[in-house]
């Protein structure tokens, strides 16, 4: 890898370019090497990791490029982080986070305050080398991937695609000049018991309409589902804080990704008048069997792994995604809808995988349409996600 010297003399750190297949393991296993030192945290699949920073394999660079930075001192490894610029926020409006001149940076981890400064820095000067004039994170690396940093709710496991990082972070990013942009929430839902009368009422009024049909996603046809799901995705999320569209390459990616976790009962499609006009999709929480296999498929990882994906019973359940078109936004049907879909798959969580909890996430703190859905359900906070920003002067 190239080297760079860092400014910070006193400091002896050296910073290295990541510049091919052998550096992007090193980076990778370096970040499990952080990951594995945080209490409560859970190995994810290296193979799925190594491909997310694979140029060659993950669809995000056909519209975005970036440079990988590993920290060296006396020798050892002892932080890495990415800086990005994805060509299609550049188009976004800037009142929605990103917009023209706006980079990120991504997959923080430092041993100490004195390299998170350098880590930051570096990733600054790259992002402003190529004539970004503001940095946005930490995103890793997609914004439909891991973004945000986590600073509060250390003391709960992390779920199936959730970020779980050191809660000293967040004052070493804020003490190099960063200042929230966005929070994001995930809520804690328990499940065992039926929704509040109020939920009822209106999922009832719902089933009465002969306009309104809630079905169960069809696996058998799921490329045509997926694209389904994410054209409406597309469309709900256009005016959200931090909105990029998903390519087509991204679509047929994701499909193929999502298929070994999609179970029938777990997500649904609404439908008005015969046209689809909303989802909802709920994971099991793969972490459960992660966390026994220590994130690696073999010798025997790959054994536990599909035993469980095909009949995850007992685990916890995570809500990622879900969407309604945005001409029936703040709608009565809109929230018919919602309610039909969440009281749904509840049942079905519980009823045939004998579920107890979910999580929903993640919200943005100002998506009054989420909040007042998960208060309805009488869900709580249970993490709570941070997104800087800085101006490049």
């Amino acid at each position: 890898m190239p080297e760079m010297v860092s400014n910070d003399t006193n400091s002896q750190i050296v910073i290295a370019a990541v510049a091919d297949k052998k550096g992007r393991k090193r980076f990778v296993d370096l970040g499990r090497a952080f990951s594995a030192k945080v209490p409560n945290s859970v190995p994810q699949l290296r193979s799925e990791q190594l491909e997310l920073v694979n140029p060659d394999k993950n669809p995000f660079f056909g519209h975005a490029r970036a440079q990988l930075f590993i920290a060296m001192r006396g020798g050892q490894a002892v932080g890495r982080i990415s800086a990005h610029i994805d060509e299609l926020a550049l188009t976004m409006p800037p009142e929605q986070g990103f917009g023209p001149g706006t980079g990120m940076f991504g997959y923080f981890d430092a041993e100490d305050e004195d390299v998170a400064k350098v880590l930051l820095k570096t990733a600054e000067s790259w992002l402003r080398e190529e004539g970004m004039t503001k940095v946005v994170g930490p995103i890793s690396m997609s914004i439909w991937e891991e973004p945000g940093l986590l600073v509060k709710g250390q003391e709960n496991a992390p779920v199936i695609m959730m970020g779980h990082h050191p809660a000293h972070y967040a004052a070493w990013i804020e003490d190099a000049g960063y200042a929230r942009a966005k929070t994001l929430y995930t809520y804690d839902l328990s499940i065992a018991e039926e929704f509040p009368p109020l939920v009822q009422r209106i999922v009832a009024s719902g089933e009465r309409s002969s306009k309104i049909n809630v079905r169960r996603v069809r696996k058998s046809d799921w490329d045509s589902e997926a694209s389904i799901i994410l054209d409406i995705l597309n469309d709900a999320w256009s005016d959200n804080w931090g909105f990029i569209p998903l390519t087509p390459e991204e679509v047929a990616y994701t499909g193929v990704k999502l298929k070994p976790i999609i179970h029938e009962e777990l997500n649904m499609i609404a439908e008005v008048d015969g046209r689809p006009v909303a989802f909802m999709l709920t994971f099991p929480d793969i972490n459960y069997v992660l966390a026994k296999c220590g994130g690696k498929l073999f010798p025997f990882g790959w054994f536990h792994l599909l035993r469980w994906l095909k009949n995850p019973q007992h685990g916890d359940m995570r809500v990622p995604l879900m969407g309604v078109l945005k001409e029936y936004q703040n709608s009565r049907i809109a929230s018919q809808l919602a309610f039909m879909m969440i009281s749904y798959i509840r049942r079905n969580a519980t009823g045939r995988f004998g579920s107890k909890h979910a999580e929903i996430g993640w919200i943005l703190e100002d998506n009054q349409g989420m909040v007042a859905i998960a208060d309805a359900i009488d869900s709580r906070i249970n993490r709570e996600y941070a997104i800087y920003q800085k101006p490049l002067t």
